[in-house]
């Protein structure tokens, strides 16, 4: 049971990068599962209820890859570069999907998911930050504040190039773009952003 309940998720997922939620209706899943449609019902309540299930397990996936490059033993700045590099590159490789994650019209329950999967994307830029201002390398800030701010905007500027055919001559400096907005979200270094402070309150003298 378990099997086949994957093979489910396997083939709408499937479907789903190859031509967003449209493309994947419950016959055209159960075909590519080598299935009856009827089958789906037994394991899956509505068409609601698997892809709600199919965008949890990819988008998990994705949070899973931004962990990853985020856990490595570099200054904040890079790291933050690092985890944006890593959203834009896999979004734009697996396009299809990555629209139909980010902004393909969908049922409101997606919509909710789409929320709520942002949190853990937040809190992987929130950490990273807080380490910053602990090191004394960024200036001190509101994390949450700033890192719902970069999800944010990463999610706004690929939901564009990702509703378009693949340009890959101008991906590598999306990619870049993207990165070097993330790391100037932070604001100055430490240091800099004190001596800006101070230069500002002699001027206001």
């Amino acid at each position: 049971m378990a099997q086949t309940r994957e093979s489910i998720l396997d083939a709408a997922e499937a479907l789903v990068a190859e031509g967003g939620y449209a493309n994947a209706g419950m016959p055209a899943v159960a075909g590519r599962a080598n299935i009856s449609t009827g089958l789906i019902y037994r394991y899956f309540e509505s068409k609601s209820d698997l892809f709600d299930e199919v965008f949890r397990r990819a988008a998990q996936r994705e949070i899973d890859a931004c962990a990853a490059a985020a856990d490595v033993d570099l200054p904040p700045r890079d790291r933050v570069q690092r985890v944006a590099e890593t959203f834009a590159r896999r979004a734009l490789k697996g396009r299809q999907l990555a629209y139909a994650l980010l902004a393909e019209p969908v049922d409101a329950t997606i919509d909710a998911e789409r929320l709520h999967f942002r949190i853990p994307y937040r809190d992987i830029f929130a950490a990273i930050i807080r380490d910053g201002i602990k090191r004394g390398e960024i200036a001190e800030q509101d994390a949450d504040l700033v890192a719902t701010a970069i999800v944010g905007g990463i999610a706004e500027t690929l939901v564009g190039p990702l509703s378009r055919p693949p340009e890959p001559e101008r991906e590598s400096a999306l990619i870049q773009g993207v990165a070097r907005f993330c790391v100037h979200a932070l604001g100055p270094v430490a240091a800099d952003a004190a001596s800006a402070h101070g230069f500002q309150e002699k001027r206001d003298e």
